[in-house]
């Protein structure tokens, strides 16, 4: 059974506008945000709960890293989420040989002029799309780190701005191992959420087969019928009403209590630092106002406290092998640490 939170409440939009470029009111810009379930819907069965975080994630100008086997469709959840969105994203495929500059851009000779330009890499895109991000070497990895923590890419000594919004949606199998080069510490932590996307229910499964029978192709989303409900204008509307969004003070003791938590649990060597009480915070603040509400509840922190703290987690190497998981320890914080009434 999935542990992510169950995508917002409200009921979806039945005709929102195309975007058209003009700033939206708050309520008009969340009921376009709640439409993208039914249009990622067109494409991609089943999977709810990864939308809800994606869409936290950029929300809270953060980065999501998508964990499940091969054939759950991540990639095309990232595609189908950007054409709702009116985004552009590019594909990265992560290899042993790809290099930094493949990922930020170089700067190349210009024959013609005796200079040398700069060629944008992929990353210079709204949805970085990084694909199998743990085949690469960490050299390569560490080229992501100023991109996702600063919003901007460095080229021999010169600084240059990502396009707004931006976001790393990146993706990785959990039990494959050979060939991979796991995510340091430092790297997991710029990532907001970590979302799991799991093989679909039996239901699901059918609807989806039924779908690809009656001609679905992945590869073309437009005749899929997905079209734009959201866009940047939306989105930065969005934003701004997040930031309203009041936290009481026994709330935020909560949080702070999780995480504190987490740091004497038996099972785990590192636990939540302050920046994951903060990013909880964050993500907390988003759910709430995708609900609807001016105010977080505790309710709130629980619904998004894992996938916003359980790749934060260093766990016991004796832990690990009695099949202790991230999950295990954060759900057994969420019955521990007394709630707020």
């Amino acid at each position: 059974m999935s542990t992510e939170p169950h995508l917002y409440p409200g009921p979806p939009a039945a005709e929102s506008p195309p975007h058209r470029g003009t700033p939206d009111e708050p309520e008009a810009a969340r009921q376009a945000l709640i439409a993208l379930r039914e249009e990622v819907g067109k494409a991609v069965i089943g999977q709810d709960a990864a939308v809800s975080g994606l869409v936290v994630a950029l929300l809270c100008r953060g980065h999501a890293l998508l964990e499940g086997v091969p054939g759950v469709a991540k990639t095309l959840l990232v595609r189908a989420l950007a054409a709702a969105l009116s985004l552009e994203t590019k594909r990265l495929q992560f290899t042993p040989d790809l290099m930094p500059g493949d990922v930020t851009g170089s700067l190349v000779h210009d024959t013609g002029t005796s200079r040398f330009t700069f060629r944008e890499g992929p990353v210079f895109t709204n949805l970085l799309l990084a694909d199998e991000i743990n085949r690469t070497p960490p050299k390569t990895q560490a080229a992501l780190l100023e991109a996702m923590e600063e919003h901007q890419v460095s080229v021999d000594g010169a600084p240059r701005r990502l396009p707004v919004p931006f976001a790393v949606i990146a993706t990785q199998n959990p039990i494959e191992h050979e060939g991979t080069y796991p995510l340091p510490e430092a790297q997991l932590d710029r990532f907001l959420l970590k979302l799991t996307v799991p093989l679909p229910p039996r239901d699901d499964e059918i609807r989806m087969l039924a779908h690809h029978a009656s001609g679905f192709d992945p590869a073309n989303l437009d005749a899929a019928g997905i079209r734009p409900v959201a866009g940047p204008s939306q989105l930065a509307v969005a934003r701004d009403a997040v930031r309203a969004v009041a936290v009481r003070p026994d709330v935020l003791a909560y949080i702070v209590d999780l995480a504190r938590t987490t740091r004497a649990a038996p099972a785990v060597a590192l636990g939540v630092s302050p920046r994951g009480a903060t990013a909880l915070l964050a993500t907390t603040r988003a759910w709430a106002w995708l609900s609807g509400r001016g105010y977080a509840t505790p309710d709130d922190v629980k619904a998004l406290a894992r996938p916003t703290l359980r790749h934060r987690l260093t766990l016991r190497p004796e832990a690990e092998l009695e099949g202790v998981t991230a999950d295990t320890v954060l759900n057994q914080v969420l019955a521990t640490v007394p709630v707020p009434r």
